[in-house]
């Protein structure tokens, strides 16, 4: 069953920029409890990692460790924040992502990882874990489930920015760039104290530089999945959507790790399996991101048939030339107005999206509360430009 816009107080459609009254209610946040909570926990934990890693590596590999490790850290957040531009995520939920993924994640594998240990010696004493079962069937299950659930309680506390593929990728992409943050101080720091600059020369390069995507690779496939399970509607099902999105992270997190423990070409197989898998996700961020573009101009267009935009606006709020363009006023401005026109652009873009679920037939009385806020919050922001 569609779902007709809600007619602007004044239906017929203004060529100016500033035309809609501003009605008095802004809203749309959400998740402040979840946020305060969840990113205390990430450095309460946080900081118990960093005292095991210190005692582990000692004090001076773990600061070189940590220094090449904000190298492939920064070329990921930098990719994650390309894919964020059109639709950008919320701050808090960034840094608990991260948080999560650098500190919650990585304890939960050191735990379960001495938990296995100690089961062994006691079950097999003397006996010795095998590295290459532990690399291809342990790591991927508890990482990936540790990293998945991350993702998943960004979804459940967060609903309202959680409404598609690409916001899974962000929020996954994010987690994940935590964990390799971690986990590459750990390995960098070791290959310094075992094998001296030699050897973490080969490890940086392999792991920082090489496959600096790995872990956002794997951790992708979930919120890639989750994301899909919001856009269809979300509620309970989406559970069903994160086993099956976490189970694709796991069998790809096993092929890249078994490509690398009993390959004996690695180099070559690098080449052959792990560079298309990587090229392949590149296009399909290319994709996503377009068609959010496309999204976003059809939903506005529906909404400006009904006077809440004219044909200008759509222009500037749904194309990349005209948010450019858009930007470029605010910031001529004195004082500036950035800030103020990059909120009208997040709220009109959460407002085509939230109209796209409705639009499905899978929306819910959320969305069209949801959609009212955010027509009120595009009023304001125009009435707060003009100023």
């Amino acid at each position: 069953m569609s779902h007709a816009p809600v007619p602007a107080q004044n239906p017929t459609p203004s060529p100016s920029l500033w035309a809609a009254p501003p009605p008095p209610q802004r809203a749309r946040s959400g998740g402040a409890a979840f946020a305060i909570v969840g990113i205390l926990l990430g450095v309460v934990v946080g900081l118990l990692v960093l005292a095991y890693l210190a005692v582990a590596l000692g004090v001076s590999a773990l600061a070189i460790g940590s220094l090449l490790a904000v190298v492939p850290l920064a070329i990921v957040l930098l990719a994650v924040r390309w894919v964020d531009r059109w639709e950008p995520e919320p701050r808090w939920a960034l840094w608990f992502a991260f948080l999560w993924g650098a500190a919650v994640s990585v304890a939960a594998a050191l735990i379960i990882d001495l938990g296995l240990q100690l089961l062994l010696a006691f079950a097999e004493p003397g006996g010795s874990p095998n590295e290459a079962m532990a690399a291809v069937v342990q790591a991927p299950i508890v990482e990936e489930t540790a990293k998945g659930i991350g993702v998943l309680l960004l979804y459940a506390f967060s609903r309202s920015h959680f409404d598609g593929p690409v916001d899974g990728l962000v929020y996954a992409a994010t987690v994940a760039a935590g964990f390799a943050f971690t986990e590459n101080i750990l390995y960098f720091g070791a290959a310094l104290a075992e094998g001296g600059a030699g050897e973490l020369g080969a490890v940086f390069v392999v792991r920082g530089l090489f496959s600096p995507f790995a872990h956002v690779l794997f951790t992708a496939c979930t919120g890639l999945v989750i994301g899909i399970g919001a856009r269809r509607g979300g509620g309970a099902g989406v559970v069903g959507w994160f086993l099956l999105g976490l189970a694709a992270a796991v069998l790809l997190h096993a092929l890249w790790n078994g490509s690398l423990a009993f390959a004996d070409d690695a180099v070559g197989l690098y080449f052959t399996v792990q560079v298309p898998i990587f090229v392949g996700a590149v296009l399909l961020t290319f994709f996503l991101r377009r068609q959010e573009v496309r999204v976003t101009r059809a939903r506005l267009g529906e909404y400006a048939a009904v006077g809440w935009f004219s044909a200008a606006e759509v222009e500037m709020l749904a194309t990349p030339a005209g948010r450019r363009r858009a930007r470029a006023w605010a910031r001529s401005q004195t004082p500036p107005r950035t800030a103020l026109m990059r909120r009208l652009i997040a709220d009109a873009t959460h407002l085509a999206f939230n109209r796209h679920v409705l639009v499905s037939g899978r929306g819910d009385v959320r969305h069209v509360t949801d959609e009212r806020l955010l027509l009120d919050a595009v009023a304001i922001d125009r009435a707060a430009l003009q100023r």
